[in-house]
């Protein structure tokens, strides 16, 4: 079992920015392919961003050039940097987990861009 923690969330501004954090409860951490992911209202969950034990990431083209995911595999954490936001970024976004086709989630941290 994986338990996640996301941080960082809030309402800001169109251009600014805003550092998400996940937390894990799990020893097997580095082992697991971490990600973010959003769902606005009325609409379905998708992905914005994976990186894997490796350290090989992946961006939704509408965030690539924005976003930026990491992971510090000593502190069971990943961060997801995202600058020059806009009022589409406004979401729930949620951390997973995934090993294999197991998935864990979140509960979901709020972001707000608005001016």
């Amino acid at each position: 079992q994986v338990q996640l923690v996301e941080s960082g969330g809030g309402l800001v501004q169109p251009g600014g920015s805003l550092r998400l954090s996940c937390a894990a409860s799990t020893s097997g951490f580095s082992g697991y392919v971490m990600g973010w992911y959003r769902q606005a209202p009325g609409r379905s969950r998708d992905e914005v961003a994976t990186i894997t034990s490796g350290g090989i990431t992946t961006y939704a083209d509408s965030v690539k050039g924005r976003f930026t995911l990491s992971r510090d595999n000593a502190k069971n954490t990943i961060y997801l940097q995202m600058n020059s936001l806009q009022t589409e970024d406004t979401a729930v976004y949620y951390c997973s987990a995934r090993w294999g086709p197991k998935f864990y989630w979140g509960q979901g941290t709020q972001v707000t861009v608005s001016s």
